[in-house]
C-alpha cells in the first residue's frame, strides 16, 4: 500500500476564485484526481464544488476536455 491521502497538489487563482488539482491515492493504492474550485460567498466564507477523475477515465476526460477547450478557443 502507498501513501494514502494527497501525493501531489498544484493550484491556479485569480480574483475571484481558486483551483486545485489534487492528486491522491485511497486506500488500496489507486490514484484519482480531485478539481476543487473555491470562491468567496456574500458572506466572507467560501463555496467549494469538486470533481473526481478516477484513474480508469482519465484518458476519456482529458479527451473530452480537450475538445471542450478547443471550442472555447475557437468561439472566443
Amino acid at each position: 500500500m502507498g501513501k494514502r491521502g494527497e501525493v501531489f497538489s498544484t493550484k491556479i487563482s485569480n480574483d475571484k476564485r481558486t483551483y486545485f488539482f489534487n492528486v491522491k491515492e485511497n486506500r488500496f493504492g489507486d490514484l484519482f484526481i480531485n478539481i476543487v474550485e473555491s470562491k468567496k460567498n456574500a458572506m466572507d466564507g467560501f463555496e467549494r464544488q469538486s470533481v473526481i477523475i478516477f484513474e480508469e477515465d482519465l484518458n476519456d476526460f482529458v479527451k473530452e476536455f480537450q475538445k471542450a477547450v478547443d471550442f472555447v478557443k475557437k468561439k472566443s
